[in-house]
């Protein structure tokens, strides 16, 4: 595979819905040239997933579907793609596996159900408010997300992640979750914590799928030279692996 150069960066894009059109439309603000891209037509059943397609490309960034997602990245880890990750509904099945395939060959992937910054801090906070009510039993929590009619899977990788923060940090007691989906919205997640005295409600509106896009490319310029499996919070808050 190509090494990464400081001044090109050369970008496979593998799926090409609204997600990869905005990713394209601003990657090269980030340095980014769009050498590649694979969509439903030219990689249908995996056609185009070839060593051929990328040998002179730096980096990929994935955001195809949940049947789709897990094999297109172990074949770009048995290609020695180094490879960012968005797409949702495949990790809970493939994980494991695609973990396997990325430490064998030596290359290095970033995953997340979201690449927002804000959303990144929102379970941070998710996670402090979790751990400052588990011992306070009169408070009873919700989780609420709602996204555009197109999105496949409910209740969304994010909201899966933040009730895995919140009983990581203590909150033991039954988090009732609900989804929505409708219309074009580009994502809300919401926790709330609930008792007789007061509510506490933390909400995440995204306005565009443009800042999703734009940690997509941050974490693409981060992971060159890097091996191993990695989340976006060790991209924007300390890598666990160096």
């Amino acid at each position: 595979m190509a090494s990464p150069s400081n001044t090109s960066r050369r970008l496979a894009l593998v799926g090409y819905g609204k997600m990869g059109h905005m990713i394209e439309h601003l990657a090269g603000s980030q340095g980014f040239d769009v050498v590649l891209r694979l969509d439903e037509f030219n990689n249908a059943h995996g056609k185009g997933m070839t060593r051929e397609g990328f040998q002179n490309v730096d980096v990929a960034i994935e955001f195809s579907t949940p049947e789709t997602a897990g094999e297109n990245l172990i074949r770009l880890a048995e290609m020695g793609v180094t490879c960012v990750c968005g797409a949702t509904g495949w990790a809970a099945r493939q994980l494991d596996e695609v973990t396997a395939a990325v430490q064998k060959a030596g290359t290095g992937l970033v995953w997340s159900p979201n690449f927002s910054i804000g959303v990144a801090v929102f379970e941070k906070l998710t996670t402090l408010a979790s751990q400052l009510l588990a011992d306070e039993s009169s408070y009873g929590a919700w989780g609420w997300e709602i996204h555009h009619d197109r999105k496949k899977d409910a209740p969304s990788g994010t909201m899966i992640r933040l009730v895995e923060l919140m009983k990581s940090a203590g909150y033991n007691r039954t988090i009732d979750v609900s989804s929505n989906r409708a219309g074009s919205h580009p994502g809300t997640h919401e926790i709330g914590f609930d008792s007789p005295a007061d509510t506490i409600v933390l909400r995440h509106t995204a306005r565009s799928r443009e800042g999703f896009a734009l940690g997509a490319l941050k974490s693409a310029r981060w992971i060159m030279g890097r091996q191993g499996v990695y989340t976006f919070e060790d991209v924007l808050f300390g890598a666990r692996h160096d």
